[in-house]
């Protein structure tokens, strides 16, 4: 006795070796000059929408993207062939085939750099959720992001926010006094 259908149901995908090597594109990290990645989107070819997964290569002398940290989305390296440094706040770990790089959340600031003489490929993945803010504190940067919408702020003019009576002692510290001729 077959299962009644649910009309939401999604069909499995199949991705073929030679498919993902076919689809790959080569993108840049508009704030870094040296950001150069090679590699194809598995997730979003097979259908997922809650996780990202992509095969990746970045050439020797080339960089992933711009030093970033997450505020919400998770993110994990699992390096396949070649070497690389990760850098992670200001600290830098060799890493090579089989090693396995997480960033939790609130997540370290990190980049990954080819300072070798092969490409390392690598699978990245992570969550894909409907909002982000992600900080490049080396640029002094913060990214917003809502759906398909991108802001990005200076990462030091986030001002707190005072509601009413309840940071009373807050604002009147730091609320402008008013001149003794204003009353």
């Amino acid at each position: 006795m077959s299962e009644p259908s649910d009309p939401r149901r999604r069909d499995a995908a199949v991705l073929r070796a030679t498919d993902v090597e076919a689809r790959a594109q080569t993108f840049s990290h508009p704030w870094n000059p040296r950001s150069e990645v090679t590699g194809t989107r598995m997730s979003m070819l097979a259908g997922l929408s809650r996780c990202g997964v992509s095969r990746a290569r970045v050439e020797p002398g080339r960089e992933s993207f711009a030093d970033h940290s997450h505020h919400f989305e998770e993110e994990w390296l699992y390096i396949l062939s070649g070497r690389a440094i990760v850098r992670i706040d200001d600290l830098e770990h060799e890493v090579g085939p089989g090693d396995f790089i997480g960033f939790p959340t609130p997540s370290q600031a990190h980049q990954l750099v080819n300072r070798f003489d092969q490409p390392v490929e690598y699978l990245m993945g992570g969550e894909a959720r409907e909002f982000e803010v992600a900080d490049f504190p080396r640029l002094n940067r913060r990214m917003l992001r809502f759906a398909d919408r991108v802001e990005v702020v200076p990462l030091d003019a986030a001002q707190p926010l005072v509601f009413g009576a309840q940071d009373v002692a807050t604002s009147e510290a730091t609320s402008p006094k008013p001149a003794e001729n204003d009353t």
